[in-house]
């Protein structure tokens, strides 16, 4: 009887922790807030958790009180009302960060797009991330009209 309810407590487990998308991006239930977010970043693999969950720090420093979800396996930041400004997407190699009208920031981020607006910032393991420059970026973001998605 013990080894039946062990299997059923593992296979629970295995079923409701979150799995690796094909590129290493955790999928992660759609949802509203901080705890979903924290679920994205805490299954973040490997040393990508740890930065994830220094730019949350940041971004929430930068803007007190920024709405926060996971849509489309990826954390989202933004002001209530008014649309997402930045979003956060894992690859095998690197963390990649949208900013949604990076191109109206100043300077402008570095990672081109397809979208005529968006601009990235890639973050590979090893990398120094510039806080000041990232928390300007996050600030100038914050203050654009936001993507509605």
């Amino acid at each position: 009887m013990a080894n039946k309810k062990t299997t059923a407590t593992s296979v629970s487990a295995a079923t409701t922790a979150p799995r690796l998308l094909s590129g290493g991006n955790p999928q992660i239930p759609k949802g509203e807030g901080d705890a979903p977010v924290q679920a994205y970043i805490d299954a973040m693999p490997g040393w990508k958790s740890e930065v994830g969950r220094r730019l949350d720090v940041l971004i929430s420093q930068a803007v007190p009180g920024v709405h926060k979800a996971v849509k489309w396996n990826s954390p989202l930041y933004g002001m209530a009302g008014q649309g997402w400004f930045l979003g956060v997407h894992c690859f095998t190699k690197y963390i990649k960060v949208a900013f949604f009208r990076g191109t109206s920031l100043q300077p402008v981020p570095p990672g081109t797009s397809k979208s005529q607006d968006t601009r990235y910032l890639d973050i590979r393991e090893g990398d120094a991330l510039d806080e000041a420059r990232f928390l300007a970026w996050v600030k100038q973001a914050s203050e654009l009209p936001g993507e509605r998605m």
